[in-house]
């Protein structure tokens, strides 16, 4: 999830398919040697957890983090009396050696499981992740486990874009309500009559990208006539960054502010404008806006960590293995709850969104396909293969099915072939704008 400028893409896969134990990461040449030891999985009463956190409770996509630790908690002590699960908690840790610095005091304190949840988290710890085979490692949406072979080395990560994608069905939803109302101005609209809408972006990661292309496309499952402009700040958590970054998209036109971001920013932004007249909504990230966006706030999309947690804490006692890459979205593999969802919906959103919205999330629990390609256009093509991916070494990204006519769909087949998104497809209708 690097951002990478497409024309070399090519290039950067075969100088990594020709070093075949460096990671794929820019310019870094990590080798990973064999491993030290393989990993032995063993039954234990009291689990000791070493959480690395990027932020702490006062930032969204944290909190939603420690929130499911503490929830698993619970969940699994319940299912397993007489077991226990101490958490060591490592707060505003940054993606730089403080990380690794971290782990080992963590390690140092007794734990046997060291969680980080940045993506930047996993370069750092690597040489600590070797010279700790018999403590297991979990890099929440990193990317690196499988290249490295330790046994010890976990990546996970929801397919949060499923919620995305719902949460764009919402932002239609109100969208066409704004249109019948006639409550949509030429200032909303480009010189070719289509809708702007806007995204506030953290970083041209395809796990931003494939969130952002997942909520753009929610939105033309509702509304087909709607461009959206996608513009950066450059950091996960910046809350005047973020609000600027919004006020900014506002006063282009866009009348639905979407979000990879993690603080009230943007939503803030949106309230503002919407108690001064303007006509514009918000669609947030990780935790419910509403507190920051009473009128402005539809929903947000949200992992429910705590479906991960529970597995891995399950396994952990068990002495059970667990999997290399973990993703799971409206359907689970650890309990009959949903890994991802979008919170509860604002008093602006339209009518009928609850029963529209589950009507979606069933039928991709059905097998409904959020990346088909016959739903968006690259350059003006319905693609039929991309082996572009970046960091997925010339793998083909996109499967066929059989519609109900008999004829072939495609579709992008997103977080199985690893748990971390690698949809970095420029699609048609999105303009980025990076921060300079």
């Amino acid at each position: 999830m690097k951002k990478v400028i497409l024309a070399l893409t090519l290039v950067v896969l075969i100088v990594c398919a020709s070093v075949m134990m460096f990671a794929c990461k820019s310019s870094d040449e990590y080798v990973y040697k064999t491993q030290k030891e393989a990993y032995k999985y063993a039954a234990m009463d009291t689990l000791k957890v070493g959480a690395i956190m990027v932020g702490d409770e006062t930032e969204g996509y944290t909190k939603a983090h420690m929130d499911g630790i503490n929830a698993a908690i619970e969940q699994v002590k319940a299912a397993n009396p007489g077991k226990n699960i101490e958490v060591i908690w490592k707060k505003k840790i940054g993606e730089d050696a403080t990380c690794a610095t971290a782990c080992e005091e963590a390690i140092a304190e007794g734990a046997k499981l060291i969680i980080t949840n940045s993506y930047g988290h996993e370069f750092p710890i690597r040489d600590v992740i070797y010279e700790n085979p018999q403590v297991m490692f979990v890099s929440m949406t990193g990317d690196l486990a499988k290249v490295s072979g330790w046994s010890n080395w976990k990546n996970a990560f929801t397919n949060i874009y499923e919620a995305r994608y719902v949460s764009g069905c919402i932002a239609g939803l109100k969208l066409r309500q704004l249109i019948d109302d006639g409550k949509i101005s030429a200032d909303n609209k480009d010189a070719n009559g289509n809708i702007k809408i806007g995204y506030v972006g953290a970083y041209p990661y395809a796990e931003v990208v494939s969130g952002y292309t997942a909520f753009y496309l929610g939105v033309k499952h509702v509304v087909d006539n709607v461009v959206m402009t996608v513009q950066y700040t450059n950091s996960w958590f910046d809350f005047d960054a973020e609000k600027q970054t919004a006020a900014s998209l506002i006063s282009s036109g866009c009348v639905i502010i979407g979000q990879h971001a993690d603080s009230e920013g943007a939503p803030t932004a949106c309230e503002e404008a919407f108690t001064s007249g303007k006509t514009v909504y918000s669609v947030g990230y990780n935790v419910s806006m509403l507190k920051a966006a009473p009128n402005a706030a539809l929903t947000s999309a949200s992992n429910n960590w705590d479906v991960y947690y529970s597995y891995l804490f399950s396994k952990m006692l068990a002495g059970e293995e667990i999997a290399t890459d973990w993703s799971a979205g409206y359907t689970s593999i650890a309990t009959n709850n949903s890994a991802v969802a979008c919170t509860p919906l604002g008093n602006s959103a339209a009518n009928g969104s609850v029963a529209y919205a589950t009507a979606i999330k069933e039928a991709i629990v059905a097998g409904g396909k959020v990346f088909d390609c016959s739903r968006f256009t690259v350059n003006g093509e319905h693609l039929t293969t991309y082996t572009g991916a970046y960091g997925m070494n010339g793998a083909e990204c996109i499967k066929s099915y059989d519609k109900a006519d008999g004829t072939k769909g495609y579709y992008f087949d997103e977080s199985t072939l690893r748990s971390a998104p690698y949809f970095d497809l420029r699609i048609d209708g999105i303009t980025e704008i990076t921060k300079e």
